[in-house]
């Protein structure tokens, strides 16, 4: 176990979800990064707002977290980023994401830099890499950072095979769902079952890590060649927005501490549940609380294979 607080760098978006009932601060980095600083890691983001009132709030919103606003960046061009949410399916929301905003121009900074040289780990998305500016940044902080963790986003119509085959080129550890395997799969090979897939795709990027969600059937974990998996938990399901974001979270935590891979798994998708069933993406999560969660569920026994 490692004694010092990790530091965790998370790049990318932080925007409002426009929901039926309301605004909602979110963004797949900035989720994280509050779930990360919740979890007790050194965590910040490097991100961008407009000068605006949806800017300051989301500035607000953060520093309540716990979070520093060191490296994020103000633009008075375009205004904070906002994304229309449609809930109609809460087991799969989708979103309208409007461009171009504040965060599709984050600039490279002296002391961001530094700091993504000097991290434990750097958390990107792909949907980040949808603006040039943004996209060019993204780059030159992946030539420094040690440890490189790319979250899959797959937002139409804001990616392509190439822009997502380099991040993968790039990435030490990979989150994705199921449907976005799929997709990714079939564009580099023969689709096949999960690990087949799991394992064209860590051969073929030299990738050591892959995650998998699966939504209700748990994930499934492809570390140094062996298979891991945690089945789901039945939960009333609010909304699925930051599920996945705090499933990253929760596992990239207890990774960097090293705990055993299976306990690992199985505490990302109870966290990823009991996000589940709250409003909005960053409710706040207690150790006792997932305990309790796993406790009241029948035991779950992970495999593994080599």
């Amino acid at each position: 176990m490692q004694s010092h607080k990790n530091k965790i760098i998370c790049f990318g978006e932080m925007l409002w979800d426009m929901l039926p009932t309301g605004k909602m601060p979110g963004g797949a980095p900035m989720n994280v990064a509050i779930q990360l600083k919740n979890m007790g890691n050194n965590a910040v983001i490097i991100s961008r707002v407009g000068t605006d009132d949806l800017g300051n709030e989301l500035l607000r919103f953060i520093k309540d977290n716990g979070l520093s606003t060191q490296f994020i960046q103000h633009g008075q061009t375009h205004l904070t980023g906002v994304v229309k949410v449609n809930i109609e399916d809460k087991n799969n929301v989708s979103y309208k994401i409007v461009k171009p905003v504040a965060w599709d121009y984050i600039g490279v900074e002296n002391d961001a830099l530094e700091a993504v040289k000097h991290s434990d780990c750097f958390v990107f998305g792909s949907l980040s890499a949808r603006s040039e500016e943004t996209f060019n940044t993204l780059k030159i902080l992946l030539e420094v950072a040690k440890f490189k963790v790319l979250d899959i986003n797959l937002r139409p119509p804001y990616y392509n095979k190439e822009t997502i085959t380099f991040l993968l080129k790039k990435a030490d550890f990979l989150k994705l769902n199921h449907l976005e395997l799929d997709e990714i799969s079939g564009w580099f090979c023969t689709k096949g079952t999960i690990q087949e897939n799991l394992n064209h795709l860590s051969e073929l990027f030299n990738i050591d890590t892959i995650c998998v969600t699966q939504g209700e059937d748990g994930a499934m974990l492809l570390h140094q060649k062996e298979f891991f998996h945690s089945s789901g938990f039945v939960v009333d399901v609010v909304d699925t927005i930051g599920s996945g974001d705090s499933f990253l979270a929760s596992f990239i935590s207890n990774f960097l501490k090293n705990v055993a891979l299976e306990n690992a798994l199985i505490e990302a998708c109870a966290v990823g549940a009991f996000v589940a069933t709250h409003h909005g993406a960053s409710p706040l999560i207690s150790k006792e609380q997932i305990q309790l969660l796993i406790n009241n569920h029948s035991v779950r026994v992970p495999f593994s294979k080599v």
